[in-house]
């Protein structure tokens, strides 16, 4: 059946485009919008899908290297991120991520 209404989480193409090159922060964000479909079919003025679009995005992201020195003595660095969503509520929670398998896609969500 054809339908006047956009396809189901179109409005994720820009976020999606953005951030092509960060797969686990894409299917977390698509997984969440499908969760949230029913809200979004329910409001014709597009609010929610906008207010989600806000959220899924950090007001920044502080990215940072560690050098250190190994037990060989070899130096060695690392990289940190830390991710912050809103400071609407006030100040910012949580904390810093190292591990050689986290990257900043998958410390957005």
């Amino acid at each position: 059946s054809s339908s006047s209404s956009p396809a189901p989480l179109a409005f994720l193409r820009d976020l999606e485009s953005k951030y092509s090159h960060q797969p686990t922060f894409l299917q977390a964000v698509q997984e969440m919008a499908t969760s949230l479909q029913p809200l979004f079919d329910k409001d014709p003025s597009g609010f929610y899908q906008r207010a989600f679009l806000t959220m899924a995005e950090p007001e920044r992201i502080i990215s940072f290297r560690v050098p250190w020195v190994d037990d060989e003595g070899i130096q060695r660095i690392n990289r940190g991120w830390r991710v912050e969503f809103s400071s609407v509520l006030g100040p910012y929670k949580g904390g810093l991520r190292f591990h050689p398998t986290v990257d900043e896609g998958i410390l957005k969500f």
